[in-house]
């Protein structure tokens, strides 16, 4: 009499019952890791809890939360720069390029325009170089009596960096320096004293505020260093 063969392990019902249980298996773990990361609000470990850490400073009151990992990943907006940096970069352009004759600049150019092909410029650089190394500039004409009045006045303040002088006059270019200035200062006439990116105004303006005593104390505020004595600057 033939034996019976006992049932192979590996036959077609235990193939199914493995992938049944695979996948059951597979939704389990899913489940988990959905409730996981949509549902439990994560905390960073202790050993990375460093409160100088600007990340921990920021987000450990509500945790590390999808809101926050988005915050994280997303790139920071570039930081703006106003179009009056394109023009007092390209006045001090060490090549002395210029403006053809011709060229509009009655509507808002674009800060590349300003490179005028110069190559490898951030902008965001050129910024904070004259917010730091150059905060005041003076456009000025050199036959001006009021132009003169300024820059003396200034000098007397002896600051540290130097004011830098941007004499208009000797340009090809200087009717569109004028009209640049009037677009983006509100003021066409010299001179028109700039300190970090913002007009104080010209010799009046100036003079005005050092009668007042006002004048230090914005020049300072710029980051500028007066080394001039109030009792040696008069008028």
């Amino acid at each position: 009499m033939e034996k019976q063969r006992p049932l192979s392990s590996s036959g077609p019902m235990a193939a199914t019952t493995s992938v049944r249980r695979s996948r059951v298996l597979l939704f389990a773990i899913l489940v988990v890791a959905g409730l996981f990361f949509f549902g439990v609000r994560w905390e960073l470990p202790s050993a990375l809890k460093d409160t100088s850490s600007e990340l921990y400073s920021k987000y450990a009151p509500s945790g590390l939360t999808r809101a926050n990992i988005v915050a994280l990943v997303k790139p920071k907006s570039a930081v703006k720069v106003d179009e009056i940096y394109g023009l007092l970069h390209f006045v001090t352009r060490e090549d002395g390029k210029q403006f053809d004759a011709g060229f509009d600049v009655s509507k808002p150019l674009e800060l590349d325009t300003y490179t005028q092909g110069e190559k490898g410029v951030v902008w965001s650089e050129v910024m904070k170089q004259f917010d730091t190394e150059a905060p005041v500039v003076v456009f000025s004409k050199t036959y001006c009596p009021y132009s003169k009045k300024a820059k003396a006045l200034l000098k007397k303040y002896d600051l540290s960096p130097p004011p830098t002088i941007v004499e208009v006059d000797l340009r090809d270019d200087d009717v569109q320096i004028k009209a640049l200035l009037s677009r983006l200062t509100g003021r066409g006439t010299f001179p028109n004293v700039i300190v970090r990116g913002q007009t104080i105004g010209g010799s009046d303006d100036v003079r005005d505020l050092h009668s007042k005593g006002l004048l230090r104390a914005k020049l300072e505020e710029a980051g500028v260093v007066v080394q001039g004595r109030d009792s040696e600057i008069t008028v």
